[in-house]
């Protein structure tokens, strides 16, 4: 009964290092075309939605408020490997969806292209970002609707999809490791090499000296 429980309280404590590191809520400021940038480790194969809204600096109130719906919002998506995974033109609030191939950090871009912060002062816009990774995507309150599912089989479905997230998580972990290993086993070779090729000139260059010395030595007679 206590293993039980003491395997409880660990799989309790990885679910909640789990939810802390798959979803990110944050607002930040960025003037006219602007681009700001942030990078997330994903694991492969792992739906990510984002969700924003946008304030504009009004001067006579001295706050931030809603801005206008045709103040547009540029998203940018890139993959470990820079390639494009989403790129697409939204309005001053929305929500973007896409799904990871390749484990490794993406790089997620917002800016405005819009000339309406132009006609506030100072043309500075806060971005109120929500970022939402794995099970956390899941709207569980309509997925028991629609299937009809009871308290216990939602709540079951909950786990399984967290156990499911916590295992990409691991293998995402691993392929780090492997990475890490192959890069410092590709530097301790170079350096290996390089140690080598340095011991190698130093021969050289002494084989060269005392020859020098020499041919010195037989032309001054000394020898």
């Amino acid at each position: 009964m206590a293993e039980l429980c003491r395997m409880s309280l660990m799989l309790q404590v990885a679910l909640f290092t789990v939810s802390l590191s798959i979803s990110n809520a944050l607002y930040f400021h960025i003037g006219e075309t602007e681009k700001k940038c942030f990078i997330e480790e994903i694991p492969d194969e792992t739906m990510v939605i984002g969700k924003y809204r946008t304030q504009l600096w009004d001067k006579q109130s001295s706050a931030f408020l809603p801005s206008t719906p045709g103040l547009g919002m540029h998203v940018e998506v890139k993959d470990p490997d820079s390639k494009v995974v989403l790129s697409r033109q939204y309005g001053s609030e929305g929500r973007f969806t896409f799904t990871s191939h390749t484990p490794g950090e993406h790089q997620i871009c917002l800016h405005s292209n819009s000339t309406r912060m132009t006609l506030f002062a100072g043309g500075k816009l806060r971005v109120h970002l929500d970022i939402q990774v794995g099970e956390h995507t899941n709207d569980y309150p309509e997925i028991a609707a629609k299937d009809k599912l009871t308290e216990l089989q939602l709540r079951v479905r909950q786990l399984l999809d967290q156990v499911e997230q916590i295992q990409k998580e691991q293998n995402y972990q691993r392929y780090r490791e492997e990475r890490f290993r192959m890069t410092s086993e590709s530097t301790n070779q170079r350096v290996l090499w390089w140690s080598i090729a340095q011991t190698i000139i130093l021969i050289i260059t002494g084989i060269w000296q005392m020859r020098h010395l020499k041919s010195f030595f037989e032309a001054k007679k000394l020898v």
